[in-house]
């Protein structure tokens, strides 16, 4: 086979092979940065979308205040685009907090809480490491996956962060993931998160401490972040390819999503049916949570084909309703319905500029769960 770093076009290119549009990459950095700098708010992108940082640093060149990661593998992948990383995960176990601690040497090295038993394993991570870690309190305002539920809970957070050696308390963090509704529809929601917020900065002020960080933001409530008038940042990851997901959830346009995945059809044998040499080990098995009944992506050159089924390496398609049906040795382009562990999936994604010329970029952070 071909080595990869020589293919000159498209069509050399080994299948599947995940291509990002470098105009369209571009444009959506942009096109975040610009809102946000017209919000007074910063960007904290998270990379685990992407986990490259050839893109990370375009998101700092664009005006990105630093990054967020979700594990310290990541971090440590990372840590040479920015100065200023934010692991926005908690962590309770030696090895990430002595990651952490270690990282902090020469980083600004920030990350979440929402117990007093991660509080504790980081103070004595930073402690031994002579470092001083960023700690953020994480609030619950909705999702129930982590985070304190409540005011007085961030409170007594709080005041144990500031109250320990090696400890830095920075603010708060939280994660709208669980507002779905149509962008017209989030103002209610936004406003209950702010509602939230606001009750903890209050308290907190009471007994003498500041949230100089309020960090929140997803993709799908991005260009809706002003309506939480206590943000200082925002960490949206998906917006910077964007996936079936955002699209089928009226987030953004098509032609907004730079990540597609180049498939070859290798049978037409079963009726109405082709089979792409992509299956689960390159969608993965996420479903479109807007649309489930979608399939497993979208492709491009035949809008009316549903991929049905997926197995390790084959993907069923659909093409039942299609007046002209994909020929074995075709290849398509399907923008997957998530495309965070898509790339984690691959161990290099390509960059393909307006003139066709190719650029492979590695992925820098892929299997860095811990």
């Amino acid at each position: 086979m071909k080595d990869l770093d020589q293919a000159r076009n498209l069509a050399e290119l080994p299948t599947p092979a995940l291509v990002l549009d470098a105009a369209i990459v571009r444009r959506n950095i942009q096109r975040l940065a610009t809102y946000a700098s017209q919000h007074n708010l910063g960007i904290r992108p998270h990379t685990k979308t992407h986990k490259s940082r050839f893109i990370a640093g375009l998101q700092i060149e664009a005006g990105a205040i630093g990054l967020t990661v979700a594990k310290v593998g990541e971090a440590e992948q990372l840590q040479a685009v920015a100065e200023d990383l934010l692991m926005a995960y908690p962590a309770v176990d030696l090895a990430r907090c002595k990651g952490l601690a270690e990282l902090a040497h020469s980083r600004t090295m920030r990350v979440v809480a929402d117990s007093s038993f991660g509080v504790e394993a980081l103070a004595a991570a930073a402690q031994s490491a002579n470092s001083t870690i960023g700690v953020l309190v994480e609030m619950d305002v909705g999702m129930k996956r982590v985070g304190v539920a409540t005011a007085s809970d961030s409170l007594a957070l709080a005041q144990l962060i500031d109250q320990s050696r090696g400890l830095r308390l920075d603010g708060i963090l939280c994660y709208p993931g669980h507002i779905g509704q149509s962008v017209e529809q989030q103002a209610a929601p936004l406003a209950a998160v702010s509602v939230k917020l606001q009750e903890a900065i209050d308290l907190w002020a009471k007994s003498g401490l500041s949230a100089g960080i309020v960090s929140g933001g997803s993709t799908p409530t991005a260009f809706q972040s002003h309506l939480v008038k206590e943000y200082t940042e925002i960490r949206p990851g998906t917006y910077v390819f964007n996936d079936m997901n955002i699209v089928r959830g009226g987030y953004c346009p098509l032609e907004d999503c730079a990540a597609q995945i180049i498939c070859t059809v290798v049978s037409d044998a079963v009726e109405s049916q082709v089979v792409l040499d992509g299956g689960s080990k390159t969608f993965t098995s996420d479903l479109c949570g807007p649309a489930k009944e979608s399939g497993h992506g979208h492709i491009i050159e035949y809008p009316a084909a549903r991929i049905s089924a997926l197995s390790e390496e084959h993907g069923q398609v659909d093409v039942s309703r299609c007046e002209k049906r994909p020929k074995v040795g075709e290849r398509v382009s399907v923008i997957p319905n998530h495309i965070c562990p898509c790339v984690n999936l691959q161990d290099a994604i390509w960059w393909l500029e307006a003139d066709g010329s190719l650029r492979k970029i590695t992925v820098d952070a892929r299997g860095k769960l811990s």
